[in-house]
Parts: structure tokens; sequence; C-alpha cells
């Protein structure tokens, strides 16, 4: 059994990395946040220690480390974007292994920075992809690998997710600490993408503000024209009123379907990173190289068939 320690336990995905711990037969010893809305505990770890005050972790976690039965093996990060790379590098100066949510931090610099630490402290940072593990994207890489083609696939992504005022009060609205929309709310799919259909060979935007991003993406095996929004109105009209999120990838004009089984991918994640084999540093290099262009590129104007068709009314 491992003890794992939780920083950012009363945020939205931290019960799924809860439930995951627990359901690896391992142990959530203490957990951090500023916020102590974290009644979710007591469903999973009542036992827990629980700090508001980062300086207090730290050092229950120092006095943990003395004890080779007590020692925390792993730190779960599950923070807002801007306080990864510090939550993250704290973890493995404790000596533990770490698994963060995406994005792992914003750019490749502090990607290579945290690749120091981790020769610094001997130990190993983990990210939740866990889009690699669901099994129409799993599917999807198979087909994709065993169907050898002259041509490239044309593939469209659409992912709205609407959110309500609260969401530009929070820290997600704020660019500075989520990094925008592209990144807080598309990292993962970029990463799905480039999983799926190999390097990325082009990366042009077309669309950026505070509500949504779209752009196109060439990659080796594919050409993906892509729109992300987290405005209701941006919802296809067969949905608006009925769900407030639309998940869907078309490959060819075939629909992927990949909305279940979200909920479970963590669990599925965190058992691939005990048995050895999780994504670690570089594995994520790709994706944060993408959403780093995509925050930086110059704007441009779509050529012809370049352009996600929920654009249109964007560009008028």
């Amino acid at each position: 059994m491992k003890y794992f320690a939780l920083i950012g336990a009363a945020g939205y995905i931290a019960p799924r990395h809860m439930k995951a711990i627990k359901e690896t037969g391992n142990h959530l010893a203490m957990a951090y946040d500023i916020n102590d809305s974290v009644g979710i505990i007591d469903s999973i770890s009542p036992e827990s220690e629980f700090y508001t005050e980062f300086e207090r972790f730290l050092e229950s976690a120092w006095q943990r480390k003395r004890d080779p039965y007590t020692a925390l093996d792993y730190v779960s990060v599950c923070s807002p974007n801007h306080l990864h790379h510090a939550h993250i590098a704290s973890g493995l100066r404790l000596g533990c292994n770490v698994i963060c949510e995406k994005p792992l931090v914003p750019t490749p610099a502090l990607l290579d920075e945290l690749g120091k630490v981790e020769q610094e402290a001997g130990r190993r940072v983990f990210n939740i992809l866990q889009l690699r593990h669901h099994p129409a994207i799993v599917e999807l890489k198979e087909r994709v690998a065993g169907t050898p083609r002259d041509d490239k696939y044309d593939v469209e992504l659409t992912y709205i997710t609407s959110r309500g005022k609260w969401y530009h009060e929070s820290w997600k609205g704020d660019p500075r600490k989520s990094f925008g929309v592209a990144t807080n709310i598309g990292v993962h799919f970029f990463d799905m993408l480039h999983f799926v259909f190999g390097n990325l060979e082009r990366n042009v935007v077309h669309y950026l503000d505070e509500h949504r991003a779209a752009g196109y993406l060439e990659y080796e095996k594919a050409r993906v024209r892509w729109f992300l929004s987290i405005d209701s109105n941006d919802l296809p009209s067969s949905v608006q009123g009925q769900q407030t999120t639309y998940r869907s990838i078309l490959c060819e004009g075939r629909e992927i379907e990949f909305s279940g089984g979200f909920t479970d991918l963590h669990t599925v994640s965190y058992q691939e990173i005990l048995a050895g084999r999780g994504f670690g540093l570089e594995d994520a290099r790709h994706c944060i190289e993408t959403v780093d262009t995509i925050r930086n590129a110059a704007l441009e104007i779509p050529a012809r068939n370049e352009a996600h068709p929920c654009l249109k009314r964007h560009l008028m």
C-alpha cells in the first residue's frame, strides 16, 4: 500500500483522484487546500489529515518522511494550473513521485525545469492523460495505424462545455492562472490528437478570446479543424436546453463516440502509473508545445476547407 498526499483537495477534479487512490488499494494520508469545503473526504478517506496552510502541510510531510512506515510515496496535484510547477517541485523535493493533472505546466521551458528537479530528487513526474486510455480512442489509434493510406484523415473536433458567470470570477477565467480556454479545456484533446495521428506539422489559430478558440492542426496522418468553447450559445441547436456539454470527433465523417467512460479513466491512469507504465514529462511535451504555440500565435484568416463550421458565425 502506497501513502498519498493530495494538493488541491477542494477542486472539481480532486474526487476522481481520491477515488483512484482508494480503488487502487492505497491510502490518502493527507490533503491540502486553501478552501475547507472538502467534505467529500469523509466518504473516501475520513482519517486523512487536512491542512489549509501549505506551510503546515509541508512540515507534516517532512515529519512523516523521518519514519519509513509513514513517509509519503506519491503527491497528487490538482491545484490551479499556475501552481502546478511549484507544487510538483515541492512534491519531488519531499522525495515523492508526483501525479499531476493537465496541463502539467504552460511552457516547454518549465517542463525542462521540472526535468532538472526530477534528476536532483531522483523521483518521477506523471501526467494524467486519460484520453489515451479511453477505449474509443485506443480503437481509433489502432485503426489509423493499421490502415495504410496515401492521404491524411480529415478530422473535425468540437468541444463545448458551458460555463456560467462564476467561471470568469474564478481562477479559471484569469488567463494568468488558467492560461486561457485552449489550454484549460483543450490540452488533453491536443494530446489525444497527437497520440492517434502522430507528430504535429502545422498549427494555425483562427480565433481566440476568453470564451472560445478555434484553428487548424495538421498532423502526420490527419488534417484537423478544431473548435473549443465555454459559451452555451455555441451548443448545436439540436442539444440546446437539453445538455450543457457537447463533445464530437468526426473522422472522415464518422462520429467517434467517446462521451461515456470519462469518470473511470483516472483510476485506470493510476493503475498504469503504479504498474510503471505512466506518462512522464516527455510524453506531455507535445501537447504543451501545442498550447504554448496557440496562446502566442498571430491569428490567421482561415484557408479554404480549414475553418471549423462553428467558427463561421464568429468571423462575420
